[in-house]
């Protein structure tokens, strides 16, 4: 695989500084960081398959992408694959392509979908018609009271504590991870898309991952190279699935769940494609048959930490509104590296019929906590911590769900925040789908919705 190790124009990358943790619900003071990982920037030779990762691709289907070398014995996108180890009753073909950035040739990326498949399954594989065998499970069936686990992470990179957090990440035995973008930071320089694509390797392989993009993923260079071209290369999303343009934004449903995934860095505004797209798929959703109501993006929209204040003030404004009224129930973001929760809150006030915003942009990237919050923090904001770490939510039924996030101590995850959530969709739930002219706003210094259930 072509790649250059000299005449980079290395693009500044924005410091993060830190300073002391004022935190609300558990102050904690870190260990001494670990030594970040050796990257050399490359593509292992002894393989002609690399970096091998799946996503859900439609109702029962899944996309299984690899790199195979540009100049490999075998071209073919083909993907054999069946229900017992060595024995491959389907195959399937699908697209390749590479891309060029400068001094660097990528080599073939691979995208081939597979299906129909059986639900909660394992699948055995093999890219290429040749190398090791891979395997998948499946995720759940689509339906009123089917359970999922999903984990939640964002702005991974690839340092020792993004090797730890993918550890505990694989000990939750979660169904489908919801990336909150920021995947490598390669930040242009593209062999280190390819030692991420490596590293997560094991993992992605293993369990599908639904990815949205981040600012460290954009990567323009005007006139020259567009937005996103690495990572809509490497990283393709079921956009035409879902009835999407884009690879930057698109939804999926799984189990009881329709999961919007929507891009911070295209536009938004009412005349945008995301934002005719974003109405027209809300329209399809059915909270009967899919009653929880998730949204991911980058940039967050309620943030107390002095890290990234307002990156997310023009989208919210955009499309606030348009999710509350949607009665989404989480939106997960990233981008500030820490963990913060919200109660349920809409237009900066506590509102029970609000969306719980939760920030996990914690996964271990090499620019550092963000370790300053204000002191003062506003009644919506229920818990924050600057550490790595990572998230899991559990669907439970079609009523109630469980969320637990997990500092990342090192080798051992510690559950540091936990809560019961209740589905806006719930006969139970203190929203009582009134319009928002006559809903009960709770303003700053009432009586919180509560610590268990929300």
């Amino acid at each position: 695989m072509a790649r250059t190790w000299s005449s980079w124009v290395l693009v500044t990358t924005l410091v993060v500084f830190v300073g002391s943790v004022i935190a609300e619900a558990a102050p904690y003071v870190r260990p001494p960081p670990r030594k970040a990982l050796s990257l050399w920037g490359g593509c292992a030779k002894d393989s002609e398959n690399l970096q091998v990762h799946v996503s859900l691709a439609g109702a029962k289907h899944m996309r299984v992408s690899w790199m195979s070398p540009a100049n490999g014995k075998n071209k073919t996108p083909v993907v054999q694959y069946g229900l017992t180890s060595g024995n491959y009753t389907s195959t399937a073909i699908g697209t390749s392509e590479s891309y060029s950035f400068f001094l660097y040739t990528s080599g073939l990326m691979n995208h081939v979908v597979i299906g129909p498949l059986e639900d909660s399954t394992i699948y055995y594989y093999k890219c290429g018609g040749a190398g090791k065998e891979y395997k998948f499970k499946t995720p759940p069936p689509v339906g009123r009271n089917v359970p999922i686990k999903f984990a939640a992470v964002g702005d991974l990179g690839q340092t020792e504590w993004t090797k730890s957090t993918l550890s505990h990440i694989n000990n939750s035995n979660y169904d489908v991870l919801l990336f909150a973008g920021d995947l490598s930071y390669a930040d242009y320089y593209q062999p280190y898309w390819d030692s991420f694509g490596e590293l997560v390797e094991p993992y992605a392989s293993a369990r599908p991952w639904m990815v949205t993009e981040g600012n460290h993923d954009v990567e323009s260079v005007p006139i020259l190279v567009e937005s996103f071209r690495a990572y809509n290369t490497r990283w393709q999303m079921p956009h035409n699935e879902s009835g999407s343009d884009s690879n930057l934004f698109y939804s999926f449903e799984v189990a009881g769940v329709h999961v919007i995934m929507l891009g911070s860095y295209t536009d938004y505004d009412p005349k945008s494609a995301q934002f005719k797209w974003l109405q027209a798929d809300l329209k399809k959703v059915d909270r009967s048959r899919t009653p929880w109501l998730i949204v991911v993006l980058h940039a967050p929209w309620y943030n107390t930490n002095h890290a990234h204040q307002h990156n997310g003030d023009a989208m919210k404004k955009a499309l606030e509104q348009v999710l509350y009224e949607a009665h989404v129930d989480i939106l997960v973001a990233g981008h500030v590296h820490a963990y913060e929760r919200t109660t349920r809150v809409y237009a900066n006030n506590v509102d029970p019929c609000g969306i719980m915003h939760i920030t996990v942009g914690d996964g271990g990237n090499r620019e550092g906590l963000a370790r300053k919050f204000y002191a003062n923090s506003p009644d919506w904001s229920v818990f924050r911590e600057s550490s790595f770490g990572h998230a899991e939510l559990d669907i439970v039924n079609a009523t109630h769900a469980h969320w637990t996030w997990h500092r990342n101590d090192d080798d051992e995850a510690v559950l540091a925040d936990e809560f019961w959530i209740s589905s806006l969709s719930a006969g139970h739930s203190e929203c009582s789908f009134q319009e928002p002219s006559t809903r009960r706003i709770l303003k700053p210094g009432s009586p919180r919705l509560g610590k268990v259930i929300y």
